[in-house]
């Protein structure tokens, strides 16, 4: 098969390798999308490596299908055939962290990251362990799959740890694939959003994915701002996703008081093993309610829709009920270098490509 490694330096090189074999407990997919995040670009632009012999097939938002299976994987857990999206991590299965979904913080061993330290999904098929995929409904297609594995499932995660946001003022500081991601998201489970970016396009594109306010933070003090659109308390909620402390302190000290944070980690330089993050990653389980939420609500709009051209339907949260309503099921992902917006209505695909502003 032939898989993409990022060289450094603004290259990519298109390679030929074997073809995997299942190992114990692991399994092999055909992929049928892979996303491409912000951290791969971070790869692409990084200081070529010491030994580009050494380097990994890229990629880690993946969704496929299982071609082949491993010993010791039993057939209740996946099987061949099973369409599958994959949590980019694996680690020893058995520590406090693995089993309770947060694979990638792993206290027994060095996690597996597919395409930093194994080989990841721009390629014709991926070897994962078994642990790491998730079922993928039948009415999410594979792009819609890969991206919540990833950006929009991070952002899932996110107001997860936010709890209940109805009817609440949320400001979210960046606005990239998942900044955008929580705004819509956020919007669709009902808070008034306000999104805050240096770029005027951006903040334009918040506004057409719900946002109810804008903020510059180059136009003047971001928190009196966000002050000034919330009646002078702040908004009960914020999210960092810029990975800058300047946004972090920003989104602190904007909040109201008893507010709640779900803080970004700074940026930082990196080389082609460490990879910046911003907002955590979400874990396993988040990923997994998200993909039931999305699809339950993609088969509702199908059931529902009797016109061709009926649009997304925007539902606030029940506050009662616990569920969050997706917004016409409208999914981010992100494709060869831009941010591709999948808006799902009446079972029929629309996508608006959005310029990259990295």
């Amino acid at each position: 098969m032939r898989g993409i490694v990022f060289l450094g330096d603004r290259r990519v090189e298109l390679r030929t390798f074997a073809d995997p074999t299942p190992g114990p407990g692991e399994v092999v997919i055909a992929v049928g999308a892979s996303g491409l995040c912000g951290s791969d670009l971070h790869y692409y632009r990084a200081d070529p490596p010491a030994d580009p012999a050494e380097l990994y097939i890229g990629g880690h938002e993946p969704a496929g299908t299982v071609v082949a299976v491993g010993p010791g994987v039993l057939p209740t857990q996946v099987a061949v055939g099973d369409r599958v999206m994959v949590h980019h991590y694996a680690g020893c299965g058995t520590c406090s962290s693995c089993r309770s979904g947060w694979t990638q913080m792993c206290t027994r061993t060095a996690a597996r990251v597919y395409g930093k330290n194994e080989h990841g999904a721009h390629a014709s098929y991926m070897k994962v362990a078994a642990a790491s995929t998730l079922p993928r409904s039948e009415a999410l297609s594979f792009e819609a799959a890969a991206a919540i594995g990833c950006g929009t499932g991070t952002a899932w995660g996110a107001l997860e740890r936010l709890g209940e946001i109805g009817g609440l003022d949320v400001v979210v500081f960046g606005q990239g694939p998942v900044g955008q991601s929580v705004t819509l998201l956020a919007g669709a489970r009902g808070a008034r959003v306000i999104a805050v970016d240096l770029s005027a396009a951006r903040r334009e594109q918040a506004l057409k994915l719900g946002a109810a306010e804008t903020v510059d933070p180059t136009a003047g003090d971001p928190v009196a701002q966000i002050k000034a659109l919330t009646g002078g308390t702040g908004p009960q909620a914020a999210v960092e996703t810029a990975g800058a402390s300047a946004a972090a302190t920003a989104a602190l000290a904007a909040l109201a008081p008893l507010g709640k944070a779900v803080p970004g980690r700074p940026r930082r330089r990196v080389d082609h093993r460490r990879t910046p993050a911003t907002v955590p990653t979400a874990d396993r389980s988040d990923v997994l309610v998200f993909v039931q939420r999305a699809a339950d609500r993609l088969c509702r709009i199908r059931r529902r829709s009797s016109a061709a051209d009926r649009r997304p339907v925007h539902r606030p949260v029940d506050p009662g009920s616990g569920r969050a309503g997706l917004p016409g099921l409208r999914q981010a992902a992100v494709r060869q270098g831009s941010f591709r917006l999948l808006t799902r209505a009446d079972g029929r695909i629309a996508d608006r490509q959005i310029k990259a502003l990295s």
